[in-house]
């Protein structure tokens, strides 16, 4: 579908997936989207917003959103099944899928959404996927049972409770897991993806992480999220990079720019 203007879709199905979250589906649109890509939602008279694509074939696509904001809190308050918005994209680089490998997919709470969509295609191409989610405790763990459901996807769970699956951070199921992988790929809180950075240099695996930063126009024009270091816009040379690119960005699990470019420590 990619287009820079928006196109404007009625919702046809929303799920709720845990107390803060939704995912709302699209039908009827070949949105040719990839695993890691994003799309920017538009609200009319209210905003515009960059959201990661949770799933896409050719006759649907999902979006899973946490209300966080004011944008996705009239989202989740104010738009049901049967109203409008406007979506334009895909954008950005995606997750490199291989053939046949054996894949860990590191997710850190909303994280799962976007890696669910990695791990469909992955299995698709004959690949093993060992699925890794966290989250603070259970009612914040996303799309445990599509994953537990799904063949050729091994699930473990780590909760900093220890409310679900074991206590502690999702990390420490990878670094058990890290000499039996050929890959990782995570997408999550960047102090987290930091860590499994950490984890997979040590084992000589490569890794790619999903960056987020205040995106706008997603083509790179306007340069609001180009990160220290690299000086690169992430809506076009991310949001997925190597682990070997994404340690080059000054700051990272440190700060942040706002959309004025002002450092926000995380």
């Amino acid at each position: 579908m990619k287009n820079d203007i928006p196109k404007v879709l009625k919702i046809a199905e929303v799920r709720d997936e845990n107390p803060t979250v939704k995912t709302y589906v699209f039908r009827g649109c070949d949105l040719g989207a990839k695993p890691g890509q994003f799309v920017n939602l538009w609200m009319p008279r209210v905003d515009e917003k960059p959201f990661s694509v949770s799933y896409c074939d050719k006759d649907e696509f999902w979006l899973t959103i946490a209300a966080v904001g004011d944008f996705t809190r009239k989202l989740r308050d104010e738009f049901s099944v049967g109203d409008k918005l406007g979506v334009r994209g895909p954008y950005g680089k995606g997750y490199t899928i291989p053939e046949g490998k054996k894949i860990a997919l590191l997710a850190g709470g909303y994280g799962a959404a976007p890696l669910y969509f990695v791990a469909q295609e992955a299995v698709k191409k004959g690949c093993t996927v060992e699925f890794i989610v966290g989250a603070r405790n259970k009612d914040l763990l996303l799309y445990l049972d599509r994953i537990d459901q799904a063949e050729g996807m091994n699930l473990y769970i780590a909760t900093d409770d220890g409310s679900s699956g074991e206590q502690g951070y999702n990390t420490q199921i990878l670094e058990r897991l890290i000499g039996d992988v050929d890959i990782v790929m995570t997408c999550g809180p960047e102090i987290m993806m930091k860590a499994a950075m950490d984890i997979c240099e040590k084992a000589g695996k490569p890794i790619e992480v999903s960056i987020e930063r205040y995106m706008k126009c997603g083509s790179g024009v306007c340069g609001n999220c180009c990160v220290d270091g690299l000086g690169v816009p992430v809506c076009t040379k991310g949001p997925v990079m190597l682990g070997s690119e994404a340690r080059k960005i000054k700051g990272l699990a440190e700060f942040h720019r706002d959309n004025v470019g002002f450092k926000v420590v995380w």
